[in-house]
């Protein structure tokens, strides 16, 4: 008699900074969510950016953007993304691709990742083209100058932006 096959959950992992989690995180999140029994959307701090948000605040924004999927877990880590993949047994890393630069920057840090870890594969989702044109890094502009972003981000990250930019200017 042979053992019975045991179904070995398909963990995928969305890493990035999240600063803020925009619409067109949330359609790649969805995405994947319908694609992995587990996705865990890693929260990071990015050395290279100054955020706006904490990670902590960033955490809990994704939570509330993210309720809505019980597949769906949000974490951070401070480690090589290789390493923590395997802390959490993942073997996908989910990227959304916009244009061209992003595809050549993410085929850079997928082959990277290859070969620090030979076991995990990264998948390129393509965005939605009515979010292609958008960025963290575009909201907080508009955001900071008073622009409207709801059409943007979730109203949980529409209200913690304005709430934010008015601490800074106060």
């Amino acid at each position: 008699m042979t053992a019975p096959l045991t179904h070995q959950p398909r963990i995928a992992v969305y890493p990035g900074s999240f600063d803020p989690v925009t619409l067109g995180h949330l359609d790649i999140i969805e995405r994947a969510a319908k694609q992995f029994d587990r996705v865990i959307v890693a929260v990071l701090n990015n050395l290279s950016k100054k955020p706006l948000f904490t990670v902590e605040e960033r955490k809990e924004l994704m939570k509330e953007t993210t309720a809505h999927l019980p597949n769906v877990e949000i974490d951070s880590f401070r480690d090589l993304l290789v390493n923590y993949m395997d802390q959490k047994q993942a073997h996908v890393i989910v990227r959304g691709i916009r244009t061209v630069t992003d595809f050549e920057y993410e085929l850079q840090m997928a082959s990277t990742n290859q070969k620090l870890n030979p076991r995990i594969e990264t998948i390129f989702m393509m965005t939605n083209p009515k979010y292609s044109y958008l960025s963290s890094s575009m909201v907080k502009e508009i955001a900071r100058f008073r622009g409207s972003v709801v059409d943007l981000v979730t109203p949980e990250v529409d209200a913690a932006m304005r709430s934010k930019y008015s601490e800074m200017t106060e």
